[in-house]
Order: structure tokens, then C-alpha cells, then sequence
């Protein structure tokens, strides 16, 4: 086991935290520029150069605000909530590592090896709070199932019809999409054969090539099921505007609000760095990160790498939002059910039959491509295409006027 640091573990903690929640108050600037750039505004411009200020006006706004319990809620869980949400998702951030982290060693044949090789593990730099745990995805998904009961918390003890759907939508949908992005990590697993964030990094720094060469359906299957289980749009179901006011947060006001809405970034800020790590080679860049012999530059190049390839998955993700309208209930449902489970099982057993008869992983990047393949084509038979979409359409009851129709099931 990696020794324990209090001063290093310290200044870590600190870094990490104030690192993310800086992130946090300039990706809600970076959404709102990237709305005004599609919709062809201007955006906030007005704190600040650029308005680059406009985050620090916005918490300031959180903090001024006076705080407001309504009288019908359970002021108890509608205090609480909102801390429940914030902390399990900072916690998930432990294990995480931002930077360069050498794997724990393997086994050694003596003992006298063994302590050797711990004594190597324990004088190199790890850029993560919590080193060398080997379940350490495990740990990451226990937690992002955890938040769930923040969202759940908010929406009954408001009591409010609207708060309380937004919470059982967001029960059904993080549950539903669970399971797919548990099936599209199971391929890295088998093989790494490590659940162990840095090894599976060092295994793609080792290999030069990284995982999503190798299983590009599971990592886009990641990607979906991790939208989802942060309520990104186009799946944020469980706060839709236009059909439940805000959701499970609909009455609250001020810094509680603030942060049941910082918790939808802290996901998608793990989200970002769980999906370099797992599929796009943490932080090495094609032998970019060992170009010094220096340890202090290779340290900062590793930790630029990974930060910078969190910062672009958070970037498309706001693309993404601003382009991709909201899904129906029915629609999300039926895409984490029919379309991404089976496609995750099949994707695994792709990965278990070429791991048992010895196939080179290149095999895995023609399987993904023939699953995509074979689930376009049932899906362009079962339901037509964008432009002729194959609907039931049934004339109305008697008594409506002649030639109406409706398209439905």
C-alpha cells in the first residue's frame, strides 16, 4: 500500500477542490458563450473584460440572496438534500487522478523484491488524492449512484407535484443508464484486467495506443450513460423546463440552488476525466509526455495532457447541449433499454471471445464498427429514417373532421 502524506494529501485535496470548483464557476461562462455563439448573440459581456468576471457576480448573487425555506417542505431533507448531492459528488473525485500516478506494483517473487518495489512506489509522485486503490472505478460509480439520492431527497421534501416527477424521472433514468455505462467499462477491464485507474492509464501509455482504438463503441456508450447520469441535456428529464418548471428544484432559491446546479458540473468535470483515463489515454500523448528527462517538466506535461483532454470532453459536452434537443421519457427509455444494453452485451462478449482464442485487439475495432453497422441498419428497418420515419398513422375517432389523421402507435 502507498504511504499516507498528510502534508501531500493535504495541498492535494486543496488543489483538487479548488481547481474543480474555479472549473465549475467558468464552464457555466463557457454554456452560456457557447449558447450565445449557436443562437448568434453576444453573451455576457458586461463583468469584467469579456465578462470574465461574471462568475465571481454570479456566486455573489448565490451568497447575497436571502435564504428562503417555504413552509410546506420537510425542512430537515430540504436543507440537506442539496449537501448530499454536492458532497458524494466531490468525493467520487478522490480517486480520480489529475495528473501523472505510477500503478502499484505487482506481486514480486521474494519479499525482499516486494519491499523494494513498494519502497520504488512510495518515493514517486502521484497526482491523486487517494493512490493505489484497486477498485477505484468501482468507487467512482458507487458514488455517482449515491447522488441520486440528493435529486430524490429535493423532490419529495418539497413537496411539490412537479419536484417529486423531476425526482422520479431522474431515479428511473440514472438506474436505467447504470447499467449500460457499467457494460461499456467491462471490455476495458478484461483488457487491462485491472480496475485500477492508473494502471489502466499505464496500460495505454505501455501499448502507445489508447482504448478507444480498441473499443470505440464502448467508449461512445460511456459517453451517452455518462450524459445521462448527469442530467445533460439532451437528457435532463428530470428538470425539463417547459413540462415540470425546474424539476426536483423548483422551489429552491439562492446558494441551495447553487448547489444542486454546481453538482451537474462536478459530474461532468469526473465524467471528463474518467473518459480520458478509461478510453483516451490519460495522460500520455504519443510519447509527448517523456520528450524531458526532467521529472518536475514530465509531471507538468502529464498532468497538461489530462487536464487538457477533461477541459475538451467538457467543451463538447456543452456543444452537445446546445445542439441536441431534449429527448421524450418514452425515447430515453427505450434508448438505454433497447439500444445501449444490447449493444454493451454484445460488445463484451465481443471482447471475451477474442481475449479467449488470442485475436489481436485490432479484431475489437471491426466488431465495434459491424455492431454500429448491424444496430443502424434494425433501427432504419424497425423505425425508417430521419426523413421517412415509419409511424402508425390511424384516422381519428368518428366525429372529427374528414381527412384529419394521427401519427401514433
Amino acid at each position: 500500500m502507498p504511504q499516507f502524506d498528510l502534508v501531500t494529501a493535504l495541498i492535494l485535496i486543496v488543489a483538487v477542490m479548488g481547481g474543480g470548483l474555479g472549473l465549475v464557476a467558468y464552464l457555466t461562462l463557457g454554456e452560456r458563450k457557447v449558447s450565445a455563439w449557436i443562437q448568434d448573440r453576444v453573451g455576457p459581456n458586461r463583468v469584467g473584460p469579456f465578462g470574465l468576471l461574471q462568475p465571481l457576480a454570479d456566486g455573489g448573487k448565490f451568497f447575497l440572496k436571502e435564504e428562503v425555506i417555504p413552509a410546506h417542505v420537510d425542512r430537515i431533507f430540504y436543507v440537506l438534500a442539496p449537501a448530499v448531492g454536492v458532497i458524494t459528488a466531490l468525493l467520487a473525485l478522490a480517486v480520480v487522478p489529475v495528473g501523472g500516478a505510477t500503478p502499484p506494483p505487482d506481486p514480486a517473487p521474494t519479499v525482499a523484491a516486494f519491499d523494494q518495489a513498494q519502497a520504488d512506489y512510495r518515493s514517486k509522485l502521484n497526482l491523486v488524492i487517494a493512490p493505489g486503490i484497486d477498485v477505484g472505478v468501482l468507487y467512482v460509480f458507487a458514488l455517482g449512484s449515491l447522488a441520486v439520492y440528493g435529486v430524490i431527497l429535493a423532490g419529495w421534501s418539497a413537496n411539490n407535484k412537479y419536484s417529486l416527477l423531476g425526482a422520479m424521472r431522474s431515479s428511473a433514468q440514472i438506474i436505467s443508464y447504470e447499467i449500460p455505462l457499467g457494460m461499456a467499462v467491462l471490455g476495458v477491464f478484461l483488457i487491462v484486467g485491472s480496475l485500477n485507474l492508473e494502471r489502466i492509464a499505464a496500460w495505454q501509455e505501455t501499448h502507445t495506443w489508447w482504448l478507444v482504438f480498441f473499443q470505440p463503441l464502448a467508449a461512445l456508450l460511456f459517453m451517452i450513460s455518462a450524459y445521462a447520469e448527469g442530467s445533460r441535456l439532451p437528457f435532463d428529464l428530470p428538470e425539463a423546463e417547459q413540462e415540470l418548471v425546474g424539476g426536483f428544484h423548483t422551489e429552491y432559491s439562492s446558494m441551495k440552488l447553487g448547489l444542486l446546479l454546481m453538482t451537474e458540473f462536478i459530474h461532468l468535470i469526473t465524467a471528463g476525466f474518467m473518459m480520458s483515463i478509461l478510453f483516451l489515454g490519460g495522460w500520455s500523448l504519443f510519447g509527448l509526455e517523456n520528450v524531458s528527462a526532467d521529472p518536475t517538466v514530465t509531471a507538468v506535461l502529464k498532468a497538461g495532457i489530462l487536464l487538457t483532454k477533461m477541459f475538451l470532453y467538457c467543451v463538447f459536452a456543452l456543444i452537445v447541449r446546445w445542439t441536441i434537443p431534449r429527448f421524450r421519457f418514452d425515447q430515453l427509455m427505450n434508448l438505454a433499454w433497447k439500444v445501449m444494453i444490447p449493444l454493451g452485451l454484445a460488445n463484451v462478449v465481443c471482447v471475451v471471445v477474442a481475449l479467449q482464442f488470442g485475436a489481436p485487439l485490432w479484431v475489437l475495432t471491426a466488431a465495434s464498427a459491424g455492431l454500429f453497422l448491424v444496430a443502424g441498419c434494425i433501427a432504419v428497418r424497425a423505425a425508417g429514417s430521419i426523413t421517412n420515419p415509419k409511424r402508425a398513422v390511424r384516422k381519428l375517432p368518428p366525429g372529427m373532421p374528414v381527412g384529419v389523421t394521427y401519427a401514433g402507435r
